[in-house]
């Protein structure tokens, strides 16, 4: 007995094991969405693709894996289903060092088909094997199981994500393979194959009919965007599909009114309470879905990092796993039906909870009670009381058909539901952009250039055309609409999409310097076109000045040239001056002379002649000069030069030629005095015109040398001028050179500017996703009050055979 009491419980803890690590895997990858997505660059619409596809395929496999384990045995569909799960968990592990997201989504898809068989097997091994007053208990196992699993996947997800960094999310699938591995030990050894000993002919037919038109109504449901509904209800990624599955489904009912065992029994949809439960099926897992938000909500409600938000679910997984073995021991003895209610009373009170309290005043109190409501609410409606409700209107030898019908027709709320929700999500996320926009600076304040005041007026003096005003570019508008003129790159709008609470203020400044990248070239080339105008203008005046300061240095030259040559002939004219002066003066004395030496002549004739006078009346006498003849008394009266002339003369004849020469000296003499006295004339007037040659020169001479100096002080002007010019030339290099550091400073003033922001943007952040998710608990909390309704239709079997 006691050997079969441990071969029992390990029967039962491998179909547990398989149901938990089955259930942990679609939570597992909930924190790590937006982390999977980042790594392989898909966006939100594409990304919950590999929730979707696990979905779909999922859905699909569940009646296939279910007919097959009423066929072949529960022990081998199980254990097959395992292996392709683990397989698959191997496969989607590896797609990261690939790099391929559609790898991930084939792999995900291999483990749904594995995962379609493991839920629906252990649950009908359960729900047959324990007898009747003890089933609840049984499925409440499978239930808590399954959901303390599925809920604390995303725990687990971001426990493994830090454990191993974001950057190792393949761990999240690898964890798997381990629990693969003991499974199938254990499996072939220790559980038993139940199945039904009537084999009929598999219903081939309705089994392809029935997975196409599964995946055609689930691939069609899945692309409509409700926001859009006519549009893209009449798109080819959803209206063919739908079509197909209306087409092919009343070729399904004639399939399966004829085959022997039909893979599907159509009369579960003819007894009222089994369809009652297959719509609040739908409605649990519209109810569930709403746990792949609840990461998320938890991290944008906190302030807390994706991949962080799982840690959030453990307090939702505590009382959903301690209500789902409760709500289990509390149908053996209440029933399905007054439990299924308490947990939608749950759901809904949680969801409105949600809505109006915590999304509005985020904390840890509001999270908190939160999390609990709804925690209770999926651990009194997840799998135990549908399960039961379920088995309690079929045969036992369907019990894996049943439960796998169940099972799939809540995947119709598995897989709409999150196409609504995550609707409402990139709805509320569209906005954001916007929002954040509205909240950053309009202007960007640019450090004014160095110099760009003293060269602004610089250029105005120079008059170079097209310069602009400089000192005015303090500011930068900043247009970051979409209906500017600058567009705004595909991966910042994807940026700004998939930011969170704690990554929006660095995202935006990501943006934001994107965008001032993109907007500051075109300010940048108009200052630096402007600067380079002045340069090109400033060095074009360089030239013009160095042509005017050659042609001046030339001028100065040839003045200084002519002042020398001026100097040289006044200094010549004033010489020519002295020595006509010179001459003039020593004529003067020659003509004085010869005045003197005619006044001479006069005299010498005179007494001459008075003594040829006296002689003449006297006697000659031989051997006797003439002074010798004179009487003493005239002799007396003679002038020594006549006296010495008669002493040297013995005859009047000597004394007449004597006399004639006097004459002759005088003629002579006059004509002389006259021919100096002409000259003196002459030279006086040369004298004259040489002093008015030296005047005009002179003249001409200063005239030139304050030309000169004008022309020197004009030139040390140009040169001035030059040298500012260089100067300026200097300058405007270092404006320039300035003019990238001075962007980067309104760069980061900017960005300060949003670090000074940050509360705000945060804040406004939050509240625009908290729409988005108000919207999907409100879809929550509809199908809460729903499956509220449709519990009045619904009576339990026992109260029924009790009446």
């Amino acid at each position: 007995m006691k050997e079969k009491k441990t071969h029992y419980g390990l029967i039962m803890a491998v179909y547990l094991l398989g149901i938990f690590m089955g259930a942990l895997d679609t939570g597992i990858v909930t924190p790590a969405r937006t982390v999977i997505q980042n790594n392989l660059g898909v966006g939100d619409n594409l990304g919950v693709w590999m929730i979707t596809i696990y979905t779909l395929a999922y859905a699909a496999s569940i009646p296939v894996m279910g007919k097959l384990a009423d066929r072949a045995g529960r022990k081998y569909v199980y254990l097959a289903s395992i292996f392709l799960f683990g397989a698959g968990s191997f496969l989607c592990g590896l797609s990261q060092d690939v790099g391929s997201f559609t790898m991930l989504l084939i792999s995900r898809a291999i483990q749904a088909i594995g995962g379609g068989g493991i839920v629906p097997v252990a649950t009908a091994e359960f729900g047959t094997t324990f007898p009747k007053e003890k089933r609840g208990m049984a499925l409440g196992m499978v239930g808590g199981v399954y959901g303390i699993a599925n809920i604390f996947g995303a725990s687990a997800g971001s426990a493994i994500l830090d454990l191993f960094g974001s950057d190792n999310w393949q761990f999240i699938f690898y964890v798997n393979v381990p629990i693969t591995i003991f499974i199938l030990i254990a499996g072939f050894v220790s559980l038993p194959n139940t199945k039904e000993k009537a084999v009929t002919k598999i219903d081939g037919l309705g089994t392809v009919l029935l997975v196409i038109m599964i995946l055609s109504l689930m691939y069609g449901l899945k692309n409509i965007n409700f926001f859009e509904f006519i549009s893209t209800a009449a798109s080819r990624n959803v209206w063919p599909f739908v079509a197909a599955f209306a087409v092919l489904l009343p070729l399904f009912i004639l399939a399966e009114k004829r085959a022997e065992d039909p893979v599907m029994n159509l009369s579960y949809f003819k007894n009222k309470d089994i369809l009652v439960t297959l719509i609040l099926s739908v409605m649990t897992g519209v109810i569930l879905m709403g746990l792949i938000f609840v990461p998320q909500l938890c991290e944008n409600a906190m302030k807390v990092e994706s991949g962080s938000g799982g840690y959030f679910v453990i307090i939702l997984g505590i009382f959903a796993g301690v209500g789902a073995p409760v709500s289990g021991k509390m149908i053996d003895r209440w029933g399905a039906k007054p439990i299924l209610a308490i947990g939608f009373l749950s759901s809904l009170a949680g969801s409105l909870f949600l809505i109006f309290v915590m999304t509005r005043y985020p904390g840890w109190a509001t999270v908190i009670i939160s999390l609990i409501l709804i925690g209770l609410g999926i651990g009194f409606t997840m799998g135990t009381p549908l399960n039961y409700m379920m088995l309690d209107h079929t045969e036992a030898a369907e019990s894996n058909s049943a439960l796998a019908t169940l099972s799939l027709v809540r995947s119709l709320g598995t897989v709409v539901a999150p196409a609504i929700m995550v609707g409402f999500l990139s709805h509320a996320g569209m906005g954001v952009q916007g929002d954040i926009m509205e909240l950053l600076p309009k202007e960007i304040t640019v450090p004014q250039l160095p110099y760009a005041t003293e060269l602004q007026k610089e250029m105005k003096k120079q008059n170079i055309e097209g310069m602009p005003d400089l000192t005015a570019m303090t500011s930068i508008k900043i247009d970051m609409n979409q209906e500017s003129d600058f567009k705004i790159p595909e991966n910042m709008l994807e940026l700004m999409q998939n930011s969170d609470v704690t990554t929006i203020v660095s995202n935006t400044k990501t943006f934001a310097k994107t965008m001032f990248d993109q907007m500051t070239p075109e300010i940048k080339d108009k200052i630096n076109t402007g600067i380079d105008k002045g340069t090109d203008g400033v060095e074009s005046g360089i030239k013009n000045m160095n042509k005017n300061i050659a042609s001046m240095e030339k001028a100065i030259t040839g003045m200084d040239q002519g002042i020398a040559g001026m100097t040289t002939a006044v200094q010549k004219q004033k010489s020519q001056l002295t020595k006509m002066k010179s001459s003039r003066s020593q004529m003067k004395k020659g003509l004085s002379g010869i005045k003197d030496g005619i006044g001479f002549q006069r005299m010498m004739k005179g007494q001459l002649s008075g003594v040829r006078t006296v002689l003449s009346k006297m006697p000659q006498m031989e051997g006797m000069t003439l002074d010798q003849m004179l009487p003493d008394a005239m002799k007396q009266q003679l002038a020594p030069p006549a006296v010495a002339e008669l002493k040297k003369m013995t005859s009047l004849s000597q004394l007449d030629k004597a006399i004639s020469a006097c004459t002759t000296n005088i003629s002579t003499m006059k004509k002389k005095s006259s021919d100096l006295s002409t000259g003196i004339k002459k030279i006086a007037s040369g004298i004259d015109g040489i002093k008015s040659g030296i005047n005009q020169t002179t003249a001409k001479l200063q005239e030139t040398k304050t030309s000169r100096n004008k022309l020197k002080q004009g030139l040390a002007g140009i040169r001035q001028g030059k040298k500012e010019a260089q100067e300026a030339l200097k300058k405007m290099d270092t404006m320039k050179a300035a003019v990238p550091g001075a962007f980067d400073t309104a760069l980061k003033n900017y960005l300060k500017q949003i670090d000074a922001s940050s509360a705000k943007i945060e804040s406004t952040f939050q509240e625009v996703l908290n729409q988005g998710f108000r919207q999907i608990y409100a879809t929550v909390a509809v199908a809460s009050a729903i499956g509220l309704l449709l519990l009045l239709l619904y009576r339990d079997r026992r109260r029924r055979d009790e009446r």
